[in-house]
């Protein structure tokens, strides 16, 4: 009797998580405007983006490569779009541009002994436009957009500055790459 049993529990369990599976599979949108879809939320006629390097007029430079090279591997990893070769635009359905306009340090806490600052933050502040290069249209405009990763100068972790360049620099273009799904 036993093995009867467990047998009608194990058809009884795999119904039940076949159903609660089709309710949830039921329960999602074909469009991702209109809630959890298993369709990509990015722009389905884009095939091919172009990434010219990012304008710096700020005092911090390099800053412009990093982040363009950022940019292009988190379209690369995130996206189904491929980067062109042609970085001018030329040939590629969708462009995005953009400046770096701020390169900030913000002190986020001091230590209480001595007054230093114990811990940075690298704010980054960029201009972007993504534009469909087939129409002129633009698709996703934003000023002001900001990111920002904390590093601590201080001792005993006495990180440098370009190691929060750097997280900020990752943190920015993952967010960049995310304002350019289609229907937010």
């Amino acid at each position: 009797m036993i093995p009867l049993q467990s047998g009608v529990l194990r058809v009884i369990g795999l119904g039940f998580g076949l159903g609660v599976m089709g309710l949830a599979l039921g329960a999602c949108a074909a469009d991702p405007r209109e809630g959890y879809a298993h369709v990509s939320s990015h722009d389905a006629t884009i095939r091919t983006v172009a990434v010219p390097i990012f304008q710096n007029p700020t005092f911090s430079r390099g800053l412009e490569t990093e982040l363009t090279d950022a940019i292009v591997k988190e379209i690369q990893r995130s996206t189904p779009w491929r980067v062109a070769q042609d970085q001018s635009g030329g040939g590629a359905n969708a462009t995005l541009t953009g400046t770096l306009t701020g390169s900030n340090l913000r002190r986020l806490s001091l230590q209480r002994n001595s007054g230093y600052v114990q811990e940075l933050a690298v704010e980054l502040t960029v201009d972007f436009d993504f534009k469909d290069a087939r129409t002129g249209k633009t698709l996703v405009a934003r000023r002001n957009f900001t990111a920002s990763d904390a590093f601590v100068p201080a001792s005993p972790v006495n990180e440098r500055l370009e190691a929060g360049q750097h997280a900020a620099i990752q943190k920015l273009a993952k967010d960049i790459v995310a304002e350019l799904r289609s229907g937010w």
